[in-house]
């Protein structure tokens, strides 16, 4: 007799909430049929989707032009805005405001792929939803000064810091098992604080000429394709990082989470598709980069690089703990790129200016920061999800206080809700 009485109140309260929450769900499958024709008129801009095949077909059958797209994403984003708050629960009000920016960075691109030219500034704002806060490069003379009492000697800084990082490679035939082991940790202390779908897995594979040196290829179904690009030999320090930042609790973790959660548990579609140039990759970035210090604070890194990861690479295990001082204060030099990125896209300084620049500030080889210059002109103002990401993350998370549980809590709401830049503090 409860069980009749009760069965009709949910169905009245489900109708009640329905037509608020409703045009959600239709300005969702417009999104993600409008990101997917998209997709057709710039190779990349679909990072990763895994609904139904039939829209994927669909939308490369018969897309429209990128003026009718940029109409369509302004209509839809209008739309997102107007609906009502107050029918909505409080995730339900997180996916309107995700779905307006996603949107909204939507028009922008679009806007770029058809010839318009924005600032630094305004790109960053349009796509990612964060209008970047960047130091002058004079800002990072300190710490350069500081390296320099790290390493004396003769030379440019640059080579030796070259020369320190080139006693810590991992040779070729070694690294493969070097990162298979550095993963599986990452792994291992991820799932110590995150249940993952119990069916999850990545496959691992090393590629040539690419602009990026790692990249997560999210496949649905809780698989991952993890790349690293092998043009330059990779440094011990990278494999931890590479490990957390494609896999866990980085963007492996970030999908699958997104898909267990939100695609397949609540039905949302919109988060079946992956726009590179978007908010999501704020997040994405800026959580990938700080999970490493979350997984291993303090120095468990260089104690289990010295334990496991150098053995396995037939190095010196005493590297590990060389000159922690100075990771840290390469580390922060950081921002630097953000600075000679914007400068250099702003036509500010020209191609040469940005690579010496780049030796100076980020202490890199002229094949390094000829890379680190390589992958600035192909993302362009995708550079600041690292940095300004990792830190909006980071403050949020050790907002949470000293405790590791409320942190990997944190960590693990930004990964499967549908969070913006706003919730994390961004203005």
């Amino acid at each position: 007799m409860q069980l009749r009485l009760m069965l009709p109140i949910v169905a009245l309260l489900l109708m009640a909430l329905a037509p608020a929450a409703a045009p959600l769900d239709r300005i969702a499958r417009d999104y993600v049929q409008l990101t997917l024709e998209a997709g057709t008129h710039e190779d990349g801009y679909v990072d990763a989707y895994y609904g139904p095949p039939e829209w994927a077909a669909a939308a490369k059958a018969k897309p429209r032009t990128v003026a009718e797209l940029k109409a369509a994403a302004a209509a839809l984003e209008a739309e997102a805005r107007a609906v009502d708050p107050a029918g909505l629960t409080p995730i339900e009000r997180q996916r309107a405001a995700n779905l307006a920016l996603q949107l909204h960075a939507a028009q922008t691109r679009l806007a770029m792929i058809s010839g318009a030219k924005f600032s630094f500034d305004d790109e960053a704002f349009g796509l990612f939803g964060v209008h970047p806060v960047l130091k002058p490069l004079a800002d990072y003379d300190a710490t350069l000064a500081e390296i320099d009492k790290l390493l004396p000697g003769p030379g440019p800084l640059w080579q030796r810091v070259d020369s320190w990082r080139n006693a810590a490679l991992i040779p070729a035939d070694r690294l493969n098992a070097v990162m298979q082991a550095a993963i599986a940790e990452c792994r291992a202390r991820t799932l110590a604080h995150i249940a993952l779908p119990k069916d999850e897995k990545f496959t691992l594979e090393f590629v040539r000429n690419q602009p990026w040196s790692g990249y997560n290829w999210y496949k649905g179904n809780a698989t991952s394709l993890i790349q690293v690009n092998t043009d330059l030999p990779v440094e011990m320090s990278r494999a931890v990082g590479l490990g957390c930042h494609e896999g866990y609790p980085g963007h492996h973790v970030y999908n699958a989470l997104l898909e267990q959660q939100l695609t397949r548990g609540r039905g949302w579609v919109e988060f079946s598709v992956y726009p590179l140039y978007s908010p999501m990759s704020l997040l994405a970035e800026g959580s990938a980069n700080y999970g490493r210090y979350l997984a291993f604070p303090g120095d468990e890194q260089a104690a289990f690089e010295a334990r496991t990861l150098y053995p396995l690479a037939g190095l010196d295990p005493a590297l590990a703990r060389r000159n922690v001082a100075l990771y840290a204060a390469l580390e922060r030099l950081g921002g630097a790129r953000l600075t000679i990125a914007r400068d250099y896209l702003d036509g500010h300084i020209d191609r040469v200016t940005a690579l010496a620049l780049t030796q100076k500030y980020l202490l890199l080889s002229p094949e390094r920061a000829a890379q680190s210059v390589k992958f600035t002109e192909h993302y362009r103002s995708y550079v600041i999800n690292y940095g300004l990401g990792q830190d909006l993350v980071r403050a949020h998370i050790e907002g949470a206080g000293p405790d590791q549980t409320a942190r990997w809590t944190a960590m693990q709401q930004i990964l499967s809700r549908p969070t913006t830049p706003a919730d994390l503090g961004a203005r």
